[in-house]
């Protein structure tokens, strides 16, 4: 008999009530889903739900138990919106939260879906908004017939280096992400199909549905299969991420500690973000 034993994994039942204020979870067969959700309805970017992405994401990569994550927003729209008072922590003392929020909290979300998820994922982006990295990243992306695809930061003052830069040049390439990472390019459903941004697209009532049809099929094969594929599929990412997420959050940790303010307001952001509900194509045409 060993010496010592095994150090506990995470339990579904525990890290379920754990981060229900941030994720509605679900298991069935090893298949996860995780909704993401501020107060039920669509997620309003704060420090507090910025900082549970990570720890979620690597809870679920330690339980033996999950073979299968799908993840998703709530409601009509993925992420439009702040909390009003969610940033308020960055505002009283930005040094130190330039690092925590969007520096260190901001590399574990995007590394850990990476690096700590050894099992396959399918991210549904469920409608319009930014931070769509999360989803987009994913083994798989389905995404809402309706749904709009763009990226913020340049227009509310920020370097748009916290991942999205990542995402957009490994799936756009150097031009195109270039165009819409300056420009705000409001990128439709079936534009981010033909450009290889997701992989389908459907009603938004039949998202759900059909991720768990192709999760099912995944799990049709043996345990070592599903796990070691994820290694062959993930290694464009990890390249990618070794070489310029680190270097891109340091530039715009930079900027966030150069203007010593929020750039994060409720009010800010939803000015921002009208076009997009507005249909068009950026915000100063």
């Amino acid at each position: 008999m060993s010496l010592q034993e095994f150090i506990a994994t995470p339990k579904f039942d525990d890290y379920r009530e754990q981060f229900k204020d941030f994720f509605h979870l679900e298991r069935a067969d090893g298949v996860i889903v995780a909704k993401a959700h501020t107060l039920g309805g669509p997620i309003q970017l704060s420090v507090q739900n910025h900082r549970a992405l990570g720890q979620m994401l690597k809870t679920i990569g330690a339980d033996p138990e999950n073979e299968v994550l799908i993840l998703t927003g709530s409601g009509d729209e993925f992420m439009m919106d702040a909390d009003p008072e969610g940033f308020a922590l960055e505002d009283e003392d930005m040094p130190y939260w330039a690092y925590e929020y969007a520096y260190k909290d901001g590399r574990i979300n995007v590394s850990s879906l990476i690096n700590d998820l050894e099992i396959p994922t399918i991210g549904i982006f469920n409608g319009s908004g930014f931070h769509s990295e999360i989803v987009l990243m994913c083994d798989i992306t389905l995404c809402a017939q309706d749904a709009t695809v763009f990226d913020l930061h340049f227009d509310i003052g920020s370097v748009p280096a916290d991942g999205i830069h990542s995402c957009f040049q490994e799936l756009l390439g150097v031009k195109r992400a270039a165009y819409a990472l300056l420009t705000g390019e409001a990128i439709s459903a079936q534009q981010a199909l033909e450009w290889g941004m997701v992989n389908e697209v459907l009603p938004r009532e039949d998202l759900l549905d059909r991720a768990q049809v192709i999760a099912q099929h995944i799990m049709g094969q043996p345990r070592i299969t599903r796990r070691l594929t994820t290694q062959i599929i993930r290694r464009p990412w990890r390249r990618r991420i070794t070489d310029d997420l680190d270097g891109g959050f340091g530039i715009q940790m930079f900027g966030h500690v150069v203007k010593q303010k929020s750039i994060h307001s409720k009010g800010h952001i939803a000015d921002t973000v009208g076009y997009v509900r507005e249909g068009r194509k950026n915000n100063f045409d």
